[in-house]
C-alpha cells in the first residue's frame, strides 16, 4: 500500500507488497501504475455499486481513506487488439473479449474469464470481474499472510482484510492512525472510447484551462456491473482519471458546496439505494458546463451553489433522469421506481427548507467522529506499548509519520493525478507521478 509524498521512497510494505503481488503468478503487468485517489470508494471517487460494501465509520474504523485502481490489464499499445463488446451490455457498460489477444495473454488470465464456445467451434474468452477480484484477493491475502509471517519495522499492522464484491477492503494500522484502502482491479486504457467520443465534439468549461490530451489521457473498466447485466461478464467505463484533471477548472466554493451537499444528503437518501456521491458529482460538472464562468467563479458564493446544487438534485430525481457527464446518452438513474424517486424527493425538499440545519448536523457528526478518532489516539498513547522511536521500542511497531506522509502527499497537490509505477524486478526504485511531473 501507498505512504508517498514527493522525495521520499515508499515504506518496505508498499513495496514488498505489489511486487509480491506482481510476482506471485505473473499475472499483472510487469512494469505497472496505479492510480491513487483521495477517498475511499464509499465517498463516490469511483463509480461502483456500494450494496455490498460493509459500513465503516470515520473516527471508530479507520481515520483516512483512499482508492487504489489497480490495473490487471493494461492495454496502451495502439497495436493491442482491443474488442470492447457492448451488445450485451447497458450503456456505460462492456464485456471485454481476450480472443484478440496473443496465446500468452490468454493462457495467463484463462482462469479468470468466462468461456463461450460458438457453434463453428471457435472458443471466447470474456475476462471476468468478479472472477478477477477473487483472484486478487486471494493474492493479496497470500502475500499479507507471508509480509505478516516476517514482520519489518515500519510495517503496518493489518487490521482488518475483506472483499466486498468486486473490492478489496484493508484496514492498516500506522502507528496510532488506521488507514482504509479499498483496492479495486481495473482494466487500464490509453486513449479515449468510441461511445464517448461525441462528448469531445461539445463545448466545456474547462476548454481553454487544460488541454484536451489531460482529458482524455485514459480511461478504465471497473469491475461493476449495470442492473440488468451479467456480473461475470460485465464492466463498467470509468473516467476516473479525466474527473482528476477536471477538479482543477472547478472553482473552490463550489468544491466547498460539493461537499456540504454530499455530507448532508448522502447518508439521507442512501436507503432505498438511488443517490450516490457520483450522482453529485455528475450534476456538478453539468452545472460547470451550464452557468456562466464568472459567476463560478465568485469566492463568496459557496450557499448559492449548495442550493443550486439540491435545486438540481431535486430536478433529477422528479423527471428520473440523471446523465453520464462524458456518455450522455446513459441516463443513471433509469433504473429507479417512481416511488424510489418521489420518496428521496420529498426527502430533499425537507432538507432544502432548512438546510443550515442539516449542515450544523452533519457538522457535529464530524467533530464527532474527530472526538473519537482523538480520544482512541490518547487511549493507544497510554498504553503500555513503547514508541518505536523510543530506547526499549518495539522494532515491529508501525512510525505513524507513514500516514502522515500520505496524508501529506494528497493535501499538497489537490486535484492532480497521484500515480504510482513499480517494477516487480526492482522494488527498491519504485517512481511516482503527479500529473505528468515525475520524482
Amino acid at each position: 500500500m501507498p505512504f508517498l509524498r514527493p522525495g521520499v521512497n515508499p515504506n518496505a510494505a508498499y513495496k514488498k507488497g505489489n511486487g509480491m503481488v506482481q510476482k506471485l503468478d505473473q499475472k499483472l503487468p510487469v512494469a505497472n501504475e496505479y492510480l491513487l485517489l483521495s477517498g475511499g470508494v464509499r465517498e463516490g471517487v469511483v463509480d461502483l455499486d456500494l450494496d455490498e460494501l460493509n459500513v465503516y465509520a470515520r473516527g471508530t474504523d479507520y481515520d483516512m481513506d483512499f482508492t487504489l485502481l489497480v490495473p490487471a490489464l493494461k492495454l496502451h499499445d495502439r497495436n493491442q487488439p482491443v474488442t470492447l463488446d457492448m451488445r450485451h451490455s447497458a450503456l456505460c457498460h462492456s464485456w471485454l473479449s481476450l480472443r484478440l489477444f496473443d496465446e500468452g495473454t490468454i493462457s495467463k488470465w484463462k482462469d479468470c474469464c468466462t468461456i463461450v464456445d460458438h457453434i463453428n467451434g471457435a472458443t471466447n474468452y470474456f475476462f471476468s470481474p468478479t472472477k478477477v477480484a477473487d483472484w486478487f484477493y486471494d493474492s493479496i491475502s497470500i502475500v499479507l499472510s507471508e509480509i505478516q509471517k516476517k514482520p519489518q519495522r515500519g510495517m503496518p499492522k493489518v487490521e482488518k482484510v475483506e472483499k466486498n464484491g468486486t473490492i478489496i477492503s484493508i484496514i492498516l494500522g500506522v502507528g496510532s492512525s488506521r488507514m482504509l484502502y479499498d483496492i479495486v482491479p481495473v482494466v487500464s486504457f490509453k486513449g479515449w472510447p468510441a461511445v464517448a467520443q461525441s462528448w469531445l465534439m461539445e463545448n466545456h468549461f474547462w476548454d481553454g484551462k487544460i488541454t484536451e490530451e489531460e482529458v482524455i489521457s485514459g480511461f478504465y473498466l471497473v469491475p461493476a456491473c449495470s442492473y440488468k447485466g451479467k456480473k461475470d461478464n460485465e464492466w463498467r467505463l470509468s473516467f476516473a482519471r479525466s474527473e482528476v484533471q477536471l477538479k482543477k477548472c472547478i472553482s473552490s466554493s463550489l468544491m466547498q458546496a460539493y461537499q456540504a451537499c454530499k455530507a448532508i444528503i448522502i447518508k439521507l437518501l442512501s436507503r432505498p439505494k438511488a443517490i450516490s456521491p457520483y450522482h453529485l458529482r455528475s450534476m456538478m460538472l453539468w452545472a460547470c458546463d451550464r452557468l456562466p464562468a464568472n459567476y463560478l467563479a465568485q469566492e463568496d458564493y459557496a450557499a448559492h451553489f449548495l442550493l443550486g446544487l439540491m435545486d438540481d438534485l431535486q430536478h433529477c430525481l422528479v423527471n428520473k433522469m440523471c446523465p453520464n457527464y462524458f456518455i450522455p446518452q446513459c441516463n443513471m438513474l433509469e433504473h429507479l421506481s417512481e416511488e424510489t424517486v418521489m420518496l428521496h424527493a420529498r426527502k430533499l425538499s425537507s432538507v432544502r427548507s432548512d438546510p443550515a440545519e442539516h449542515l450544523r448536523t452533519a457538522i457535529e457528526h464530524v467533530k464527532a467522529a474527530n472526538r473519537l478518532t482523538l480520544e482512541l489516539q490518547r487511549r493507544g498513547s497510554t498504553s503500555s506499548i513503547p514508541s518505536p522511536q523510543s530506547d526499549g521500542g518495539d522494532p515491529n511497531q508501525p512510525d505513524d509519520r507513514l500516514a502522515k506522509k500520505l496524508q501529506q502527499l494528497v493535501t499538497e497537490n489537490p486535484g492532480k493525478s497521484i500515480s504510482v509505477f513499480i517494477n516487480p524486478d526492482d522494488v527498491t526504485r519504485p517512481h511516482f507521478r503527479i500529473d505528468d511531473k515525475f520524482f
